[in-house]
C-alpha cells in the first residue's frame, strides 16, 4: 500500500508547537514510507479563519524544513461536500435538530446533575412534520446531525494499541450549522476519502472523534485509514503548554527566540518516544529512524530548557558556509570563518555573534575606574601575534605585577575592554580586538574603540 498522509491545519491561529508536532512526525512517517504529503487548509470555519494565518503555516513549515507534495484548501470543495450532504440526507445518517444551544446547554446540565452522560437524546428523531413546520414559521433552521449506529466501533490505533468505543456511548454529531454550512468533522471525513489517505497521524483529543469518523467512512462507502493518535504535550511540570508557556507558536520560536529551526525539529521528532533526544542538524537521519510504534501513550514533557540546550549544540555543530547569508542579513556581512571559529563554541543564539561582533570591533565606550591600573596593564599587554593564550599570559603577567587577583585582577580589565559587566569569553574575544583597539581602551582614549 502506497502511503498517503496529511497534515490539515485550521488557519485560525499561529502555528503552535501541539501542532507542529503533529506536522512534523506526520511528514516524517511519509518520507520514510517514501509516500504523499498533503497539506490540506481546514478553512471551513470562514469567520476565523484567515489568509495570514494560512500563510504563516505556510512559512512556518518552509522555515522548518517539511515541504509538501500536494496542497488543498476545504473553502474550495464545497460542492463536493454538498453532494454528499444530500447523500447521507437521502439515507437517513442525517437528521435535522431544532433545539437552541440554551436547551441544549440546559439538557447537558440536567443530565450532568443526574450523574449521567451528555450524550444527545435524540428527541429530534421522534419529532413529527407539524412539530417541524412550526418550528419553521417561527424562524428556526435546523442543524444536522449524524446518527451513529449503536454498535461496536474500534481499530487498532498505531500508537495507542486496540481502541474500542460503543455508539450508544457516543453524542450523535453534528455535522451542519444551522446556515447549512459543514463542520470540521464531515469535510475532514470526505476528504480523507477523496485523496485517498492512509494513515491520519493527530492528538490525542480526537480519539472521540475518530469513533464517530470511522462511522461517517463507512456511511460513504469507503473503508477507514489507519489511525495514530498522539498524547497531548505538556510542559515540564505536567501543564497544559499553551497557558504555562504563553503561545508557543513556531513565530516565536523563529522570530522572538531566535532559534535554530533544527532545533524545535530535534527536540519534536522525538519527544514521547523511545529514541533519544539529540541535537540534529538535517532531517535525513531522522527520517531514516523513524519508526511511528517507538511513540508510547505518556503524556511528553516540553522543557524549554532542553530546546535551548539543543539550540546551542547546533549552532556549535554549523559551518561558517551555512551561517554567511544569514550573516549578512543580521547586518555583518564581513564576518570571516576566523571569527565564527573562534566564537561558535560561546554560542548559544546565532543572534549572539552580534555582540561579540560589536565588542570586538566597536565602537566601545571603555569604563576605566582605575586609570593608573588600565595604563599598568596596557604595558603589560603581550606583543602580537595573538590567540586563546593571551589571555592568560597577560593576566599573568598583571598579576605578578600588581599583586591583584579574582574580580580586581579581571573586572577592571572587563570593563575597560569591553565595556561591560558581563559578556562573551575575554580569552576568546581578545585576539578578536587586537593590540591597538586594546591598548587605546585600556588607556581610555576621549574617543570610544
Amino acid at each position: 500500500m502506497s502511503v498517503k498522509v496529511r497534515f490539515a491545519p485550521s488557519p485560525t491561529g499561529y502555528l503552535h508547537a501541539g501542532n507542529v508536532r503533529t506536522a512534523l512526525i506526520t511528514w516524517l512517517f511519509a518520507r520514510n514510507q517514501d509516500g504523499h504529503y498533503l497539506l490540506r487548509i481546514d478553512d471551513t470555519d470562514t469567520e476565523r479563519s484567515k489568509t495570514e494565518y494560512e500563510e504563516d503555516i505556510e512559512s512556518s513549515l518552509i522555515w522548518l524544513g517539511l515541504d509538501w507534495d500536494e496542497k488543498a484548501r476545504q473553502r474550495d470543495r464545497m460542492d463536493r461536500y454538498q453532494e454528499l450532504i444530500q447523500k447521507l440526507k437521502d439515507d437517513g445518517r442525517l437528521y435535522p435538530c431544532y433545539e437552541t444551544p440554551e436547551e441544549l446547554a440546559l439538557k447537558r446540565k440536567t443530565l450532568l446533575a443526574r450523574g449521567l452522560p451528555p450524550i444527545y437524546d435524540r428527541a429530534a428523531l421522534g419529532m413529527s412534520d407539524e412539530q417541524r413546520e412550526k418550528y419553521e414559521s417561527q424562524g428556526r433552521k435546523p442543524h444536522w446531525r449524524f446518527k451513529l449506529d449503536h454498535a461496536p466501533i474500534q481499530w487498532d490505533d498505531l500508537v495507542r494499541g486496540p481502541v474500542q468505543f460503543q455508539g450508544q456511548d457516543l453524542s450523535d454529531p453534528v455535522l451542519l450549522r444551522e446556515d447549512g454550512s459543514p463542520l470540521y468533522h464531515l469535510c475532514s471525513v470526505i476528504d480523507d476519502m477523496d485523496y485517498h489517505i492512509t494513515h491520519v497521524v493527530r492528538g490525542e483529543d480526537h480519539v472521540s472523534n475518530t469513533a464517530a469518523h470511522i462511522q461517517m467512512f463507512e456511511a460513504l462507502g469507503v473503508v477507514p485509514p489507519l489511525f495514530a493518535h498522539l498524547p497531548m504535550i505538556s510542559d515540564k511540570d505536567g501543564g497544559k503548554l499553551s497557558k504555562r508557556l504563553g503561545s508557543m507558536s513556531a513565530r516565536d520560536f523563529r522570530d522572538t527566540e531566535k532559534l535554530e529551526p533544527m532545533a524545535i525539529v530535534s527536540l519534536l521528532a522525538r519527544l514521547g518516544s523511545a529514541d533519544p533526544i539529540a541535537p540534529f542538524t538535517s532531517l535525513a537521519p531522522l527520517v531514516e529512524s523513524f519508526d511511528i510504534s517507538k511513540f508510547s501513550k505518556g503524556s511528553p514533557k516540553f522543557d524549554m530548557d532542553e530546546l535551548l540546550r539543543l539550540n546551542e549544540k547546533i549552532i556549535h555543530q554549523t559551518s561558517f558556509d551555512d551561517v554567511t547569508v544569514r550573516l549578512a542579513q543580521m547586518g555583518v556581512p564581513d564576518l570571516d570563518e576566523s571569527f565564527w571559529n573562534a566564537v561558535r563554541p560561546n554560542l548559544t543564539k546565532l543572534e549572539d555573534v552580534l555582540e561579540w561582533w560589536r565588542v570586538a570591533n566597536g565602537p566601545v565606550e571603555p569604563v576605566v575606574e582605575d586609570p593608573s591600573y588600565a595604563e599598568q596593564a596596557a604595558t603589560l599587554l603581550p606583543p602580537e601575534p595573538w590567540d586563546d593564550q593571551t589571555w592568560k599570559l597577560w593576566t599573568d603577567r598583571i598579576k605578578e605585577q600588581t599583586g591583584r587577583k579574582g574580580k580586581d585582577l579581571f573586572m577592571p580589565l572587563r570593563l575597560a575592554l569591553s565595556g561591560m559587566a558581563h559578556g562573551p569569553e575575554l580569552a576568546t574575544l581578545l585576539p578578536l580586538i587586537g593590540s591597538e583597539k586594546a591598548k587605546n581602551r585600556l588607556i581610555r582614549h576621549k574617543k570610544a574603540a
